[in-house]
């Protein structure tokens, strides 16, 4: 049966992650991969989870393997809230929480519950791939903001907005930015530019999707805080997660904002899949409480820290007259822009028959520029792979 006369139109405009391709084609092979953004397994708390998986079943019984509110569990929304007030990041009284499946969950509900065909999303340039992949069904228009050291050029920003036509104010849904430890960019937000993106937000009502899945990993004493504690009037819609600082494979998300907007994110979920795991979220529940999140984030720190000054420290022996990079206060990622005019795309598929795998950056940009970038991923690759593995490279590209 010819199934494509049956696919809805907004299947046109769904597209396989390249990163999640790159994985397959390096699976099973002999490849040092710089391409997922895996956390590194040794950060796990097993043993932790394992006594914690035992004592809900035993303590919570029927509770933990039940149904729960599309919200989620109301005693781990409670803990979760007291738990980011005591991280820094604001919760108020008119806010609310909902639990998603890993915050990629949280993406797709913002594309289906704000999105109409020609809306205009603002990001940053380059910015996460599978944000793009969550927005495009809705068909929306982009306009990518260039990034440097520190962060979205908000400056840029405020000429695109003041030369943008009545109308087009009026078609801009929200602005999306990862404004701590960015993916793929590897760069942070000064605090200058966050208050001028809040002051362009109320000067033009806008909306601003804060991803932050990295600001638990800032390595270097740098004054930052989270765009949602800077708000004053609901314009941050705030996403985090529990893949990197406890378990990708939990998949506990979270979404926090005005229970205004919120609510029809839990709306919309009802409908994708009633709720998330009640076990797991009974799981993170217990994690934080016996203070494993803040054990293993302590841990992860230690350890991206020192890969990423092996990356950094290896880029500058094989990298130094192909590009120029970020040197990331934080997170998991370093960004390559290269000097020569070449396409790292077709490049990645000669790359693996070298051993070793990258993204190429072009992906990460929505206007079809940085067709010459690569993210790489210093989080996953144990220390003496990062060095040969940026060796491998370097020899690659200098040989292009």
């Amino acid at each position: 049966m010819d199934y494509t006369r049956l696919f809805s139109h907004r299947t046109k405009y769904m597209r396989a992650s390249e990163i999640r391709e790159l994985l397959k084609l390096a699976e099973g092979k002999d490849v040092i991969s710089f391409a997922g953004g895996l956390p590194d397994p040794q950060t796990f708390p097993v043993d932790d989870l394992a006594k914690i998986a035992s004592y809900i079943i035993e303590t919570y019984g029927t509770q933990a393997l039940q149904y729960a509110p599309t919200a989620g569990v109301t005693l781990f929304r409670k803990t979760l809230a007291s738990w980011l007030d005591n991280q820094g990041v604001k919760v108020n009284d008119n806010d609310s929480i909902i639990v998603t499946t890993g915050s990629q969950q949280g993406l797709d509900l913002v594309s289906r519950v704000l999105l109409d065909k020609r809306d205009i999303v603002i990001t940053e340039k380059p910015t996460y791939l599978a944000a793009i992949n969550a927005f495009k069904p809705s068909e929306p228009r982009f306009i990518g903001i260039e990034i440097d050291d520190d962060g979205m050029k908000t400056d840029e920003l405020e000429e695109i907005l003041k030369s943008m036509s009545k109308e087009d104010l009026s078609k801009v849904k929200f602005i999306y930015t990862i404004p701590t430890s960015q993916n793929p960019g590897g760069v942070t937000m000064t605090m200058d530019r966050r208050k001028h993106l809040l002051e362009l937000a109320e000067k033009y009502d806008l909306l601003i999707i804060e991803d932050d899945p990295y600001s638990h990993f800032v390595f270097e004493p740098i004054e930052f805080q989270a765009l949602k504690t800077l708000d004053k009037n609901g314009r941050v819609l705030y996403l985090g997660t529990f893949s990197k600082i406890l378990s990708p494979g939990i998949r506990v998300g979270f979404m926090l904002g005005d229970k205004n907007l919120v609510s029809m994110m839990e709306m919309a979920k009802q409908a994708v899949d009633l709720h998330s795991s009640t076990l797991s979220q009974y799981v993170a529940l217990e994690a934080i409480k016996r203070g494993v999140v803040d054990k293993t984030m302590d841990k992860a720190r230690r350890i991206y820290r020192a890969k990423r000054d092996v990356m950094l420290e290896a880029l500058e022996e094989h990298f130094k007259d192909l590009g120029r990079w970020t040197r990331p206060v934080g997170g998991m990622f370093i960004f390559v822009y290269l000097y020569k005019d070449v396409d790292t795309k077709p490049l990645m598929y000669k790359a693996l028959e070298r051993g070793v795998a990258y993204v190429p950056g072009g992906s990460f940009f929505v206007d079809g520029t940085g067709r010459n970038t690569l993210r790489l991923n210093f989080s996953y690759p144990s220390q003496e792979q990062i060095r040969e593995g940026i060796k491998r490279l370097g020899e690659f590209f200098s040989a292009i």
